[in-house]
């Protein structure tokens, strides 16, 4: 199993990676499909099932859809472009993506919303139709966005994957933590290290570092905007951004001697929200590994260079090539989606990516970097996936503040021990994903359980 660092960490847009950057990819590949095809169409279809139905407007799903016919994509998308798009879409009602003839797409009448269906596969399902002039479908396909800005077709999740006929490519193709533990024993090699080897089959070494700080410059501009950020979140709650005004507060108390020992958990917090404040607003954000957790991971970062004695920019690669190897084993073994398994796989699995970094940088053995591991992924184990109106905003943007403190909890408990623990990290996994196929759908983002439903009446 080979699952690179920079699938888990991707630039994309907020307010979700599956479900606005997801649907947008799919969209993008329609389009290449459709080019491929020879056909001449006139016009365009989708229709959104499941989850993306349910919370679609709330996570920005029918805008991603929009623009992903027209031609945007998440890596370089480009807001100012896009909204004049929009603007000229809903006007026209055409779409005009490069290579194509323009397409007819009546938003209102071509977007469907399907709240009785729910695509067996995954719950975020959507089909995109390309149709003649008499509105029958000439070309249609079936995408799933499975989390974390990732994109499978019906095709996809039906086949049965070939099985390895010969010895992998990669040094390491570890699919358990069980098999990278015996790996990094037999290897002496660090779980980065190893990470690090299976990467460099497929890039050098000097385009390894620079992709990765890349990956960090976003993140940390991205703490740094929300920092910055003022006023009210969109969507209609009328929700404050809040980081800002705490992290004002926190550096006007520095050095007045008056800090109780829990002012770091607050500095953790603010970071993380700040990042999930830049992400409700359909900011630029890293996957990490979707954008509804996005916070967790740069935030103990960003709480570990600057609050931490010893550490170094340097070794930023060494934290997230550890933390998306626990990222790939439970995105293999499990889920990252929430609308599959509730925010336990997201906002855990975040945690869990996060206080292995966070042990690897303290000098923990790969032992004890997969204690940290379990021990964050455990303690969020049953979380419910519930945002208020299907914004990524109640109870998401403080959730991943106390995801970023779970993480770092986890990582120095880890480092008190030697890495010998009861509950194997494999096992806490699986026990994730039988609660989350077990959880009822009205707690898997759907906005129809839990906090979505008990909101004030004013």
């Amino acid at each position: 199993m080979f699952l690179s660092v920079f699938e888990m960490f991707k630039v994309g847009i907020g307010p979700s990676s599956s479900h606005t950057m997801g649907p947008m990819v799919a969209a993008a590949r329609f389009l290449d499909q459709l080019r491929g095809t020879g056909f001449s169409a006139h016009g365009l279809r989708a229709v959104l099932h499941g989850s993306l139905a349910f919370t679609g407007v709330g996570h920005a799903t029918d805008r991603a859809v929009i623009l992903g016919l027209s031609g945007f994509e998440p890596e370089n998308y480009d807001a100012e472009a896009a909204e004049r798009e929009l603007a000229r879409i809903f006007s026209q009602n055409t779409v005009m993506p490069e290579g194509l003839p323009v397409l007819a797409f009546d938003p209102a009448r071509d977007l469907v919303f399907d709240y009785d269906t729910t695509l067996p596969g995954h719950p975020n399902g959507l089909r995109l139709m390309a149709l003649d002039a008499q509105g029958d479908v000439i070309v249609q396909e079936t995408y799933f966005s499975i989390g974390g800005g990732f994109v499978v077709t019906e095709a996809d999740l039906a086949a049965v994957p070939d099985k390895p006929t010969g010895p992998s490519p990669h040094p390491y193709p570890f699919e358990t933590a069980a098999e990278m533990l015996t790996m990094a024993e037999a290897s002496g090699l660090s779980i980065a290290a190893m990470k690090r080897a299976n990467e460099r089959i497929h890039m050098s070494a000097t385009e390894i570092d620079k992709r990765l700080m890349r990956i960090w410059q976003v993140m940390d501009e991205c703490i740094d905007r929300g920092l910055a950020g003022d006023g009210v979140l969109p969507g209609g709650l009328g929700v404050k951004r809040r980081a800002r005004a705490i992290h004002d507060k926190l550096r006007a108390e520095q050095g007045l001697n008056i800090a109780a020992p829990h002012i770091a958990n607050e500095w953790m917090s603010v970071y993380a929200m700040a990042v999930n404040e830049v992400n409700a607003a359909g900011g630029q954000v890293v996957t990490a590994p979707t954008n509804g957790a996005a916070g967790v991971v740069p935030a103990v970062i960003r709480y570990w260079l600057d609050h931490v004695p010893g550490a170094a920019r340097a070794r930023v690669p060494e934290f997230l090539m550890t933390a998306a190897a626990i990222g790939g084993v439970i995105k293999h073994n499990a889920s990252i989606s929430g609308a599959e398994a509730g925010c336990q796989a997201e906002v855990g699995s975040a945690a869990a990516m996060a206080a292995a970094g966070f042990a690897a940088v303290s000098g923990a053995t790969p032992a004890q970097v997969e204690n940290a591991a379990e021990i964050a992924l455990e303690h969020h184990l049953g979380m419910t996936c519930d945002p208020v109106k299907g914004l990524v905003q109640v109870p998401c943007i403080e959730r991943n503040g106390l995801g970023a403190i779970k993480a770092v909890s986890a990582a120095a408990l880890a480092l008190r021990g030697d890495g010998s623990h009861f509950m194997p990290l494999d096992n806490c996994i699986k026990a994730m994903f039988e609660t989350g196929r077990d959880m009822s759908e009205k707690y898997k983002e759907t906005a129809l359980g839990g906090l979505a439903v008990n909101v004030p009446n004013c």
